[in-house]
């Protein structure tokens, strides 16, 4: 069976609080623990009033308290913000709570604008990535002769470490320290193919790669519930994010014939239908990619609809046909 999980925002809906946003997420974790997902996913991002899981390790830890089996992680946590000491001792905190649950995906950018990097004291010239998760990778390993700094928690706890990328730059970096990587084809599809070539060209372990997910007992309701990202996307366009739209009944009267192309394209990796609709997407994808494992976003406005587009979801899950070997000579499109 093809590994699914679960990424998650936290995304604060219009007429919610970030309060809201926080416990629909904690809600959607019992499920996806309750429905046998592989993993629970956040992501880190500043200063967006549409997205409420800026504290990600915070978040991380009370998904895993009111979860009990599901792994439970980043997905990732912006590097570049941070020490790596600190989220060495973050995360060696939730390992040491929750022993052989927690997941650290890494990004390299930084996941808000260059006014609030500089309010998070980070140089938005700075770029020492690669050099920071060998550090962090290092604060998490076992003590080594003559160090003399550690993360406590954090030392000996090896936390699993993930390369996040949207480019053949994590491609290539996750290949050449080998680690598993995961892809960003949920907002950015253009280079999956590219990178996912280029990173088992060098390295064979594990790829996720990430998708969009808005499944429903019928193809309309499915087709209706992703105007709210479709609305979303249009808007970061026009330059005005914000909280996530609920959806409309026509989504041509909302946009241009230019930004349905853009946002199109953005969302060109995303399934929306019923069960088998849903189904024979992913078959698809699987076979294209040769993907080790999926993570699905559901941008949905309603949190009922959302749990229930997981569970469609966790009820194909074991129909979806795993690839027999995975593919190292992926042409791109």
């Amino acid at each position: 069976m093809v590994p699914v999980s679960v990424l998650d925002v936290a995304p604060i809906v219009v007429g919610a609080s970030p309060g809201d946003a926080l416990r629909n997420s904690m809600d959607l974790a019992r499920h996806a623990d309750r429905l046998g997902f592989t993993r629970h996913w956040v992501a880190e991002h500043h200063n967006l009033n549409g997205i409420a899981s800026a504290a990600t390790s915070v978040v991380i830890g009370h998904l895993a308290q009111v979860t009990e089996r599901i792994r439970v992680g980043a997905g990732g946590v912006m590097l570049p913000n941070h020490p790596p000491l600190v989220i060495a001792e973050q995360f060696g905190t939730l390992a040491e709570l929750h022993p052989g649950r927690i997941d650290l995906g890494l990004g390299r950018a930084p996941g808000t604008d260059p006014l609030t990097l500089r309010a998070l004291r980070q140089d938005p010239s700075a770029d020492s990535f690669p050099q920071d998760v060998l550090e962090l990778q290092a604060l998490l390993g076992d003590p080594r002769p003559g160090q003399r700094v550690f993360a406590i928690p954090g030392v000996g706890t090896h936390v699993p470490l993930w390369i996040l990328g949207s480019s053949l730059y994590g491609a290539e970096l996750a290949a050449v320290l080998g680690l598993p990587y995961a892809f960003a084809s949920h907002f950015a599809p253009d280079a999956l193919l590219a990178a996912l070539q280029t990173y088992r060209a060098r390295f064979q372990p594990s790829a996720m790669v990430a998708v969009n997910v808005v499944a429903a007992d019928e193809e309309a309701i499915a087709r209706r519930l992703f105007t709210s990202p479709q609305q979303s996307f249009t808007n970061v366009f026009r330059g005005a994010r914000g909280q996530l739209p609920p959806p409309i009944d026509d989504i041509e009267p909302f946009w241009s014939p230019e930004e349905r192309a853009r946002v199109s394209r953005m969302l060109a990796r995303s399934y929306v239908g019923t069960a088998e609709t849903v189904r024979d997407g992913l078959d698809g994808l699987l076979a294209e990619t040769g993907a080790d494992e999926l993570i699905v976003a559901s941008a949905i406005h309603d949190h009922a609809a959302r749990v229930r587009s997981y569970e469609i979801l966790a009820e194909i899950r074991g129909e979806l046909a795993a690839p027999l070997t995975t593919s190292t000579s992926i042409t791109p499109a």
